[in-house]
């Protein structure tokens, strides 16, 4: 039996648009996701996405509402208990009211917040201005945990209450809903020709914390020791900065795999018809953000991965920290070996990723005894 009354949950979004896409980042997948965990739940009644935002709920929406409710805050604000702030803020008066029915208010942590503010005040790139609101009645903080180490404390400080790791949720409901109509639904294929190798990086190249420098570097030090192998490098993402930037254009023009003109920068691309239709293999490098979802996509459909994410050394071709001579041996070992191999490795990762999906009995627990606990301590 539930240790506590059966909780009404939202989960808060922030959309901008109607028909707002799934794949411009991923919290509204963290909503989703978050939301389909607590379903499974013993003492979670029921979960309803709550917009924050003006933006009318629409039919339009790119997810099922029947299995998914999407309310506005005025719908939601009298039928829920537990309110898990994660990707839409909610202002002073709508805390107050939450707080006066007896609601217990969490923030859900999935953004590099501290990297952000960082980059806005050395950097010129407006955030908030003068208008920044940090909540100071949150009764817990939940982090994903990739943010922690370099987040923790400015979470912390700011908000005044105790942050807490907690598990990070995906599910490859989205990847398979998009990649259905693609060929092969998406899922890697073994080179049939003996032809050489498209690598691709799609790091954001928003930030330092996703960054396309490093990846770009292990495939030229891979090229270097074997050109034929290559057939192309693709660098997502990356069209500004390779027709704007001085510094890029001027790193890059060092590089074999440019000069050889085996290198291209491309715009954004929608990541699952990206990995279908123009890849064999990615190469990624993250600084302080060591699991994300993109991750999961590109192993779930059994494309290699040479990565560093150190939260997730057991999926692709893991190499330790900024080892760029490391990391070339993973991408020829990829090269050399995972055709054989396709199948067995995509069903391997799977397996592996199963401990992230909304139902697996660790992760379930673990969220109902953080509902357990903070419904029994004294509301802020």
């Amino acid at each position: 039996m539930p240790s506590t009354p059966a909780l009404r949950i939202g989960i808060t979004i922030g959309l901008q648009h109607e028909a707002e896409t799934l794949w411009n980042n991923g919290i509204k997948q963290n909503a989703v996701y978050l939301a389909e965990a607590l379903k499974h739940c013993p003492n979670v009644a029921s979960v309803v996405l709550v917009n924050t935002t003006a933006t009318q709920i629409t039919r339009s929406l790119p997810w099922d509402q029947e299995r998914w409710p999407t309310r506005s805050f005025e719908q939601a604000k009298d039928s829920v208990d537990v309110l898990i702030e994660l990707g839409g803020q909610i202002d002073a008066g709508q805390t107050d009211y939450l707080k006066q029915r007896g609601g217990r208010l969490v923030s859900y942590c999935c953004g590099s917040e501290y990297f952000t503010a960082m980059e806005s005040v050395l950097f010129s790139r407006p955030l908030w201005g003068q208008n920044l609101f940090v909540n100071q009645r949150y009764d817990d903080i939940w982090m994903v945990p990739q943010v922690d180490h370099g987040n923790r404390p400015y979470f912390e400080v700011l908000r005044r209450q105790q942050a807490r790791a907690v598990p990070f949720v995906w599910s490859p409901v989205f990847l398979e809903q998009r990649s259905a109509a693609l060929p092969n639904a998406g899922v890697y294929q073994p080179r049939q020709d003996g032809s050489g190798w498209r690598l691709s990086v799609m790091e954001p190249n928003i930030n330092v914390v996703k960054f396309c420098l490093y990846p770009i570097l292990i495939a030229e030090q891979a090229y270097r020791s074997a050109p034929a192998a290559l057939e192309l490098l693709q660098v997502t993402n990356a069209h500004r900065i390779a027709t704007e930037s001085a510094e890029f254009i001027t790193l890059m023009n060092q590089l074999d795999v440019v000069r050889d003109r085996k290198a291209v920068f491309l715009g954004r691309h929608d990541t699952p018809a990206f990995l279908a239709e123009s890849t064999d293999a990615v190469i990624s490098h993250q600084w302080e953000n060591p699991l994300n979802y993109f991750y999961l996509e590109v192993c779930w459909q059994g494309f290699a991965l040479i990565h560093n994410a150190h939260l997730v050394p057991d999926l692709g071709y893991y190499y330790a920290g900024n080892d760029v001579q490391a990391g070339a041996a993973r991408l020829r070992e990829a090269m050399a070996g995972h055709d054989v191999a396709a199948a067995d490795y995509r069903t391997a990762q799977r397996a592996r990723i199963a401990r992230f999906l909304p139902d697996h009995p660790a992760l379930v627990t673990h969220y109902s005894a953080l509902l357990d606990e903070l419904v029994r301590r004294p509301a802020r």
